[in-house]
């Protein structure tokens, strides 16, 4: 059998890794639009009620999570934080607070890594949800994702896989989730990013989604002199 094309295996990642997969939790895609711009992809979906309970709002460069009726609310750690924010040249998004010090870090002048390094995944046994990021650098015009999630030896620990990006073709981009798939516990992704087409994004990824537990996604377009433009679909309305 001859192996795929990028379009071919694109295609089979999104009807097998996500058309097909029943339950993904929160992902993120990195790569560029068809025009050649740089393109963010985050997206929630959840199965408890609070994390369900949610709507994204974007504000001037900063994507943040909100609760779609504040009532409901009955705990805000691991589910409110800001999802994507811009430092200078570099555009970064996450599943968590780690957003904010992946900011901090930046404008003091840490790496990726260094900004990443008092964090572990969530502690939120037994399913020890990983903590994913990236960012876009579009000095250096490159890509990064990066996921802590638990040591098998020891749950105390994480494991810290980052990956750079300095070639990827408009119309593509790689994705990275915080689970494989559904399960008890939830087991955590594995393995590397994979590639996704980012034509007809992002509804095309929506669709992709288990619809039971999807919640919300959105889309951050990345000019090259820095200006982003969100787009995002919520499930829910805000009360």
């Amino acid at each position: 059998m001859e192996p795929k094309t990028v379009r071919e295996q694109a295609a089979a990642n999104l009807q097998q890794r996500l058309a097909e997969n029943p339950y993904v939790g929160r992902g993120i895609v990195i790569g560029r639009a068809a025009e050649g711009f740089w393109i963010q992809v985050y997206w929630i979906s959840g199965r408890s009620a609070n994390s369900r309970n949610r709507i994204f709002v974007a504000e001037d460069d900063v994507l943040r999570t909100e609760a779609a009726d504040p009532a409901k609310l009955s705990d805000p750690t691991l589910i409110i934080y800001n999802a994507m924010r811009v430092c200078a040249r570099r555009s970064i998004v996450s599943n968590g607070v780690h957003t904010d010090a992946i900011h901090e870090g930046f404008a003091v002048g840490r790496s990726f890594a260094e900004s990443l390094a008092g964090w572990l995944h969530e502690p939120d046994p037994p399913n020890y949800t990983p903590r994913i990021a990236g960012y876009v650098d579009l000095e250096a015009d490159e890509a990064w994702l990066a996921i802590l999630k638990a040591s098998p030896f020891d749950p105390e620990h994480s494991e810290r896989h980052f990956f750079r990006f300095d070639c990827v073709e408009p119309g593509y981009g790689y994705a990275i989730t915080t689970y494989d798939s559904d399960g008890d516990p939830l087991p955590a992704f594995s393995g590397v990013p994979y590639l996704l087409s980012l034509a007809d994004a992002p509804a095309r990824l929506w669709e992709a989604l288990n619809p039971e537990h999807r919640i919300a996604l959105a889309m951050r377009r990345i000019a090259a002199d820095g200006a982003v433009e969100t787009e995002i679909i919520n499930r829910y309305e805000a009360v």
